[in-house]
């Protein structure tokens, strides 16, 4: 798993090397000390685009750069092809993916993650992503998702991160049978205007009786509040 700490203790190194201060090297790269401080502390890791500047400045190949912070091949392979503008890679590795996410842009996770949504992704991969996706991409990767891990303290987390369209398309996928009707247990608190929705597709047998226990238990449990 890629180490922003490692990874700053080399920046730190290679600056330091070359008799540089932290507002030189920030003024060479157009960013601020305090982004420079942040970097060599592991606090945060810099854009991806960056890290040719930096490797140019100190006269490093780019894989030694990215290498210092120890990631997977797979993050790495990721890593680099970014780094030089290609982003449509081939990803072999889910975790690898969830490992980089705070460190990408979100189009270039939507484009990382699209190959994923192919071959369908956990659930429990898929909220680990959804905080740094946008909501088209992370719908893309329901449709196709597996719900080996179905908890719900895990869809619990995902669904504040939708908006109301989001909701709305998967409560459209739940009445399809193309997600787990148990979802919708999430989905009320945060839209509560779709009970009148469940209780139709209950009648209709768009969704099993056990989805009216789910709405009134949220309604006693709200009464009760």
């Amino acid at each position: 798993m890629f180490n922003t700490r490692k990874f700053g203790g080399y920046l730190s190194r290679l600056r330091k090397n070359a008799d540089m201060t932290q507002y030189e090297l920030a003024e060479k790269l157009s960013l601020t000390r305090q982004a420079i401080s942040s970097y060599e502390r592991g606090d945060s890791f810099p854009d991806v685009s960056i890290l040719v500047g930096i490797a140019d400045i100190f006269g490093v190949k780019l894989d030694d750069l990215i290498n210092a912070g120890e990631p997977t091949s797979g993050e790495a392979l990721i890593l680099g092809n970014i780094a030089v503008g290609n982003d449509d890679v081939n990803v072999d590795s889910v975790s690898d993916v969830v490992n980089l996410a705070p460190m990408l842009k979100p189009s270039v996770l939507k484009k990382l993650s699209a190959g994923l949504a192919k071959e369908g992704i956990d659930i429990s991969n898929i909220v680990s992503l959804a905080e740094y996706l946008n909501d088209d991409s992370v719908i893309a990767m329901l449709e196709n998702a597996t719900f080996d891990t179905f908890s719900d303290e895990l869809i619990e987390k995902l669904i504040p991160l939708l908006d109301d369209r989001s909701k709305e398309r998967v409560f459209e996928k739940i009445l399809n049978g193309e997600m787990d009707w148990r979802m919708i247990k999430a989905l009320i608190p945060y839209a509560e205007y779709m009970i009148s929705h469940i209780e139709a597709a209950v009648i209709e047998g768009a969704l099993p009786k056990e989805a009216l226990r789910i709405v009134n238990d949220y309604i006693l449990g709200k009464n009760n509040k």
